[in-house]
C-alpha cells in the first residue's frame, strides 16, 4: 500500500472531509540523489487549484523513509517549498525496510530519530513541521520511553501512533490501550491510527484514547499508510494529546468515510476518474483504487472483470461507461451521485 495515496487519491479524499492528507512514503536517500525519483514519486497541486476548491491538495505531508539524518534532512529541504510539513516513517514493517535501516527499524533508534528531526529542523526552520509516525513494541514501557527521547529538545511537532507492533498482522484488533500509553507520555499532539474503516470506528477510538476538542481526520495509504519561510503555514502543535485520527485502508475502499459514508457514493467514483485523467498515475494503481471503491457497489465478479479486461485508462473508462452512467465535470449531478447508477439493460461481463 506504499504507493496509493498520490495526487488524484489525495484530492478526492480531501473532497470528502479529509482535513491533511500524506504522501506515499519515498525513500529520503533515493530521493535527494535521483532527480528520476523526484519525478516520479511526488507531486502536488499546492496552491494551484482553479479557484473552485479542486485541484489544490492542501494541506499536505510529505512523508519519507530514512536511515541517515543527512537524508532526511535534506529531503525535507528539497520538498519544503511544496508542502506543510514531513513526516518521518517508523512504523513500515515490511522486510525490505527494516533491512534498509528504515521504516520499522527505527523503533529501535531513538536518539538517531530524535538526530533526524532536529537535522531537518535546522535545515527547515522551527515552524516548518516535522512529525513522526510509529509503531508500539511488545513491551509498552519501552514505547515510552522511546517516546520520551525522541521529543526531548527535537522540537518533533507531533506523533501519529499505529497501535499494532511490527509483527502484528492486521487482522489482529488495533491495540487502543498502545496508543494510549503515547497520548500520556507524549507532549505534543498524537494521531492514532489503525482500524478506521468508517466515521464511527473513528469517533470510538478518539472516545478510548483520549480527544480534545474537535476530531480531525488525516490519510495516509502507506504503512498499514508547515512551516513558514517556503512553507505554506505554521504548525499549531502544543499539549500531548490525541487530536485525531488517520486512516489508510478503511479509505481505500471508502474515501468518503470521513464524510460519513458507509460506502463509496458513485459521485467519488467519478470525481476519481476526473482526476485520474487529469493528472495521470500509472494504470494499475488508477485500476486498483477503481476496483477498491466499487467494493460493496458491485458484485465480485464484476470487480474483478476491471482487472481481466482493461489495460489502459481509456479502456477503463470505456469499461464502467458500457456498464453505468460516468458523468463527467459540468454535466449536471457529476460528483455529487450517492447510489450507482447502471445502463439499462445491463451488459453481460465478458
Amino acid at each position: 500500500m506504499v504507493r496509493y495515496s498520490k495526487l488524484p487519491f489525495r484530492l478526492l479524499a480531501l473532497d470528502y472531509g479529509v482535513d491533511l492528507a500524506y504522501t506515499p512514503m519515498m525513500l529520503a536517500k533515493e530521493f535527494v540523489r535521483s532527480e528520476f525519483a523526484r519525478q516520479a514519486d511526488f507531486s502536488s497541486r499546492a496552491g494551484r487549484g482553479d479557484g473552485a476548491g479542486r485541484g489544490d491538495d492542501a494541506p499536505l505531508v510529505v512523508q519519507f523513509g530514512a536511515g541517515t539524518a543527512a537524508d532526511f534532512g535534506r529531503a525535507a529541504e528539497m520538498v519544503r517549498p511544496y508542502c506543510d510539513g514531513v513526516d518521518l516513517n517508523c512504523g513500515c514493517p515490511q522486510s525490505w525496510a527494516v533491512a534498509a535501516g528504515v521504516g520499522c527499524a527505527l523503533m529501535a533508534r531513538p536518539e538517531l530519530v530524535r538526530d533526524m528531526v532536529v537535522e531537518a529542523k535546522r535545515r527547515c526552520g522551527p515552524a516548518f513541521a516535522v512529525s513522526i509516525k510509529i509503531r508500539v513494541h511488545g513491551d509498552l514501557d519501552r514505547t515510552r520511553r522511546w517516546v520520551r527521547v525522541v521529543q526531548d529538545g527535537s522540537g518533533v511537532d507531533y506523533f501519529t501512533v499505529h497501535g499494532r507492533r511490527r509483527s502484528t498482522r492486521s487482522s489482529v484488533p488495533v491495540d487502543l490501550d498502545a496508543i494510549r500509553a503515547v497520548v500520556q507520555v507524549a507532549e505534543v499532539p498524537v494521531f492514532a491510527n489503525g482500524d478506521v474503516f468508517t466515521k464511527a470506528d473513528a469517533q470510538r477510538i478518539v472516545e478510548f484514547t483520549g480527544c480534545d476538542g474537535e476530531l480531525a481526520s488525516c490519510l495516509s495509504v502507506c504503512d498499514e499508510g508547515g512551516g513558514g519561510g517556503g512553507g505554506r503555514g505554521d504548525a499549531d502543535a502544543s499539549g500531548g494529546l490525541l487530536v485525531g485520527v488517520m486512516a489508510a485502508r478503511g479509505l481505500l475502499t471508502n474515501p468518503a468515510l470521513f464524510a460519513g459514508f458507509e460506502r463509496t457514493p458513485w459521485g467519488a467514483v467519478e470525481r476519481f476518474v476526473d482526476y485520474a485523467t487529469t493528472y495521470p498515475i500509472p494504470f494499475r494503481l488508477t485500476q486498483h483504487h477503481v476496483s477498491e471503491m466499487l467494493d460493496g457497489l458491485v458484485p465480485k465478479k464484476e470487480r474483478s472483470a476491471i482487472n481481466e479486461t482493461t489495460n489502459t485508462i481509456v479502456e477503463l473508462i470505456d469499461w464502467l461507461d458500457e456498464r453505468f452512467v460516468l458523468r463527467r465535470p459540468g454535466e449536471e449531478g457529476f460528483g455529487r451521485t450517492v447510489e450507482i447508477e447502471r445502463r439499462p439493460p445491463a451488459h453481460d461481463i465478458v
